[in-house]
C-alpha cells in the first residue's frame, strides 16, 4: 500500500516560503556584497595585499549580512539566543570568507594572476559564488532554525494500558 499523498497546499506553501527566503537572502547578501566589493577595492587602492584585502572586506560585509538576514530574511525563524546565533553566524561567515580568500590566494599567488581585475574575479565572483552557496546552506540549517512544532505528548503503550501488561 502507498502512503497518503501529501497536502498539495502545504507543499506549495513550503515552496513559496523557500523561494521567498532565497530571494530575501540574495537581496540582503547583495547589499553585503556591495559593501564587500567596495571595501576590498579600497583596501587594494590603499596598497594592502589582495588576500588581506579580502579578509578585511569580509568583516563589514558580514555585519551587514547578519543584520539583513536576522531582521529580514529569517525574521520568522526561531530565535535561539543572540549570542549563540551571532557566534554561529560569524563562524560560518568566516568559513565562507576563507573560501573567498582561498580563491584569491590560488589565483593571485599560485596561478600568477595579479591584476586588480583578476583579484576581483577570483574573490568577488568565483569565491563569492562558492561562499554564498555555503552561507545559504549553513545559515538556514544551523543559525536561523525553523520554529519547532509544539511537541505532542507521546504516550507509552505500556503505561497507557493499551496493549501493555499491567
Amino acid at each position: 500500500m502507498s502512503a497518503a499523498p501529501a497536502d498539495p497546499h502545504a507543499q506549495a506553501g513550503r515552496r513559496g516560503r523557500f523561494r521567498t527566503e532565497v530571494t530575501q537572502f540574495l537581496l540582503a547578501g547583495g547589499l553585503a556584497y556591495a559593501v564587500d566589493v567596495a571595501v576590498f577595492n579600497l583596501c587594494l587602492f590603499l596598497g594592502l595585499d589582495a588576500v588581506t584585502s579580502k579578509v578585511v572586506s569580509s568583516v563589514p560585509a558580514t555585519i551587514v549580512a547578519y543584520i539583513g538576514n536576522r531582521y529580514w530574511t529569517y525574521r520568522h525563524r526561531e530565535r535561539t539566543g543572540v549570542g549563540r546565533e551571532y557566534t554561529k553566524f560569524f563562524v560560518f561567515s568566516a568559513i565562507a570568507a576563507a573560501i573567498q580568500a582561498g580563491c584569491v590566494f590560488v589565483s593571485h599567488h599560485l596561478m600568477g594572476f595579479t591584476s586588480p581585475l583578476a583579484d576581483n574575479i577570483s574573490g568577488n565572483i568565483v569565491g563569492m559564488a562558492l561562499g554564498t552557496l555555503f552561507r545559504f546552506w549553513a545559515f538556514r540549517t544551523f543559525v536561523f532554525k525553523h520554529k519547532s512544532p509544539e511537541a505532542s505528548p507521546t504516550v507509552d503503550p505500556a503505561l497507557s494500558g493499551a496493549g501493555g501488561a499491567q
